[in-house]
């Protein structure tokens, strides 16, 4: 005999949320894009103009960054930083090695861990290309302290390549959660498009 289903669609992220999940998105695959080529063509004609689209990608991504930690300290609720703090949650995953049995409206738990570590990572990027930027192209805000300080390639170079790979690992496992999500028939992938997600009335809880 089948039950009667209680999931319901209910909108909880709200459109700058979603556009600045989508700027920053987008600016991180122009970046790695832009890298990508510019190394391909190292020497060649078109390196410069691909390097100086690689830093204005930067700036893109750095006012995405800037705009959503201000966003996460005054927006709505699924918005805030407080949305993706579950210490409670990610104690007793660990502690007993298993997911959440319930659902919430808003970011999930776990899933909150990669994003945190996520944005972190990404201000290592954008720290770190900065510098780079200055010190190696005289260009950006920090062109005007840092534009002679030759030595800052072989400080930030490190840090900014292994931010790359980092950022890398987490979009593929971002990509394979997914998948994995629309495999399960969980309607996830499209909250990002129409700020809705369909959630189980009887199983949900609420946010903290």
């Amino acid at each position: 005999m089948s039950h009667p289903t209680t999931i319901q669609a209910r909108r909880v992220y709200d459109p700058l949320l979603r556009l600045l999940h989508w700027a920053i998105a987008l600016s991180i695959l122009a970046l790695i894009a832009t890298s990508q080529l510019a190394e391909l063509f190292e020497h060649g004609p078109y390196e410069d103009t691909l390097w100086n689209l690689h830093i204005v990608s930067g700036y893109v991504l750095t006012a995405g960054l800037l705009t959503r930690l201000l966003w996460g300290l005054v927006g709505p609720a699924s918005a805030r930083w407080r949305d993706l703090w579950h210490p409670a949650v990610w104690k007793d995953s660990l502690k007993n090695l298993r997911l959440p049995g319930t659902h919430r409206s808003g970011h999930d738990p776990i899933a909150s861990l990669g994003y945190l570590f996520a944005y972190g990572v990404m201000a290592l990027m954008v720290v770190t290309g900065l510098g780079l930027a200055a010190s190696e192209f005289q260009t950006g805000p920090l062109a005007a302290w840092l534009g002679n300080a030759g030595w800052l390639e072989d400080v930030l170079g490190d840090p900014h390549e292994a931010g790359f790979a980092l950022l890398l690992g987490f979009i593929g496992l971002h990509m394979a959660a997914l998948v994995f999500h629309q495999w399960r028939g969980e309607r996830v992938a499209q909250s990002m498009f129409t700020g809705k997600q369909y959630l189980d009335a009887e199983n949900e809880v609420q946010h903290d």
